[in-house]
């Protein structure tokens, strides 16, 4: 897909360059290079000229595009053209959003897919089969939860996969049951690959609409490069590896994009898999490479799978389980460090403290075995963090990975989250200050379709830690753990180039290829509880114009100065 390069000045914005705010307040662009920086007045009148367009900022805040640290694009995209639940509120608007796209056009298929919903619409974060069944029962369904954790499936789904009261959890899952030990229709992490298996593989035509629609709505939130978590065969899910690679040799991919490769959990040669991901990553594109490597060490806090080094509390008191590791500790210390001598990055998701302390065991056996490794390996998510743990990742120079817009005390926090940790530890939570000012890297992402990938939401709550949007009834998550709005943009633009070794896309510099994004406003002059109604207006990537909502700019021409 062709796009023409920019060529613009951009004035009268407050400009932000990934670092810094600047006193410059325009930027000319000559053939998508940013050319120039300084003061309107004498931009506008070295630059402008007969045909260029011209763009008056109004004041607004201009910064280096958004890119994402952790998103799943193709996947996202993929919902959104399916069954989408992400905006629906509450269970009975889930409902009904089902019900109108399973008696709809698109809903004339074998099998009903989707997802989006969230586990505390529903009485112990657990749907029900019989829901599904009074909508549809002549198909079967299969919906996963907003954090891929968890799915919803209806009575024929579980029949197909023969999962019974009889049945027992898979090893690394759980089936939600009833008191006489009935499954009830929700299936938590390798339990949802029992009816995952079953699924008709999507179609290279289903993905490659995916990841355009995808692309294009991160676009238009001004994110012009991202690390796409997973590629491989997860959960029912065909590889979008392909995706990737065929969409930039046709053009069509205008952002940035690494691919973080999947380690699957049943892997036992370590070093025939590291072969394989070495081989893969050398398949490199104009605009996408897979240089990444994906663990995932632990479920989540929801559905009580992440891994903690304390046992979950019950009924206020300590009980007897811990969750779930995905890895043995000696595997993933091994694992890691071949990958690492091997020149690739590793991506952890974490989200248990035990899963934290895994991690760095296994980045710091690494850092040991290969003294000269240059890899920008960082760990997502970081949910619980042991205070014990956080010098540790500036020692190690491993990148804390945000999703920041969790870590506020909205619905699913206050009702599966802090009952089930408990005071102390439910106060370790989204430690991101502690971070920072232990000198830890940081990288910010929004792991969509579990959340919106709008940067403004989760930056709004990363600096208040409330919840975006909200009513502001509920008080801040651990509020001395916020971050200043400088150091949210810098994760979410320098930082995360960084960790995707685009270092010169995070930053607004002359003689480096544009990549922008122009909010509505500036909010450096606004109240810190108004961030999340920042919008974005334009955004260029690889020096093209891929979003203008031109309804909100002002663009004319100028003849010669």
């Amino acid at each position: 897909m062709s796009r023409p390069t920019a060529n613009a000045v951009i004035h009268g914005a407050r400009i932000f360059d990934g670092m810094e705010l600047l006193n410059a307040d325009a930027v000319a662009i000559a053939d998508g290079t940013i050319v120039a920086m300084g003061a309107a007045e004498e931009i506008l009148a070295a630059h402008a000229r007969l045909g260029i367009v011209t763009i008056d900022a109004g004041g607004a805040l201009l910064t280096p595009g958004f890119i994402d640290a952790h998103v799943h694009t193709v996947f996202a995209g993929m919902e959104r053209l399916g069954c989408d639940l992400s905006e629906a509120e509450g269970s009975h608007e889930a409902l009904a959003v089902i019900a109108a796209y399973v008696h709809g056009p698109a809903g004339a298929v074998e099998w009903i897919r989707g997802g989006g919903w969230t586990m505390s619409d529903f009485p112990g974060g657990a749907p029900l089969a019989t829901d599904l069944d009074a909508i549809v029962a002549d198909r079967a369904v299969f919906l996963m939860n907003r954090d891929h954790h968890s799915a919803w499936v209806n009575s024929l789904a579980l029949q197909r996969a023969g999962i019974t009261a009889a049945t027992q959890d898979p090893a690394g899952g759980r089936i939600e049951r009833d008191a006489a030990g009935n499954p009830t229709g929700t299936l938590h992490e390798a339990a949802l690959d029992m009816v995952a298996d079953l699924l008709p593989e999507e179609t290279p035509e289903e993905f490659r609409a995916g990841l355009l629609e995808g692309q294009r709505y991160l676009h238009s939130m001004g994110i012009t490069g991202w690390q796409d978590a997973i590629l491989g065969n997860y959960s029912g899910h065909a590889d979008p590896y392909d995706t990737y690679r065929d969409a930039d040799a046709a053009g069509e991919l205008s952002a940035d994009v690494v691919g973080a490769l999947w380690w699957p959990r049943d892997v036992t040669d370590i070093p025939a898999q590291v072969r394989s991901l070495v081989a893969r990553s050398q398949e490199r594109g104009t605009k996408f490479r897979a240089t990444a490597v994906k663990f995932m060490l632990d479920g989540v806090i929801e559905s009580q799978t992440a891994a903690m080094a304390e046992p979950y509390h019950s009924c206020g008191c300590p009980g007897a389980d811990t969750g779930l590791n995905y890895f043995a500790p000696d595997f993933l210390t091994a694992a890691i460090t071949a990958v690492d001598a091997a020149g690739l990055d590793v991506h952890l998701h974490a989200i248990g403290d035990r899963a934290v302390t895994h991690g760095l065991d296994a980045f710091a056996a690494a850092r040991r075995a290969n003294p000269g490794s240059t890899g920008r390996h960082h760990i997502a998510h970081l949910q619980v963090v042991d205070p014990d743990d956080i010098p540790r990742f500036a020692e190690l120079g491993i990148t804390a990975n945000m999703q920041a817009l969790w870590a506020c005390n909205d619905e699913a926090m206050l009702e599966l989250t802090v009952p089930v940790l408990g005071k102390e530890r439910s106060g370790w939570q989204y430690p991101f200050k502690a971070l920072l000012d232990a000198g830890a890297p940081l990288a910010m992402g929004s792991d969509w379709p579990v959340s919106t990938p709008d940067p403004w939401q989760g930056i709004h709550t990363a600096v208040t830690r409330t919840e975006a949007g909200g009513d502001g009834s509920d008080p801040a998550l651990n509020p001395d753990q916020g971050l200043g709005l400088i150091d949210a943009l810098r994760a979410y633009t320098s930082g995360s180039a960084r960790l995707n070794r685009v270092d010169a896309a995070g930053r607004i510099a002359v003689g480096t290829t544009a990549n922008l994004a122009l909010a509505d406003r500036d909010p450096f002059n606004a109240p810190l509880g108004e961030l999340h109604s920042v919008t974005n207006r334009l955004t260029i990537a690889d020096g093209r114009i891929v979003h203008d909502s031109a309804t909100s700019m002002t663009h004319h021409t100028e003849g010669a100065a």
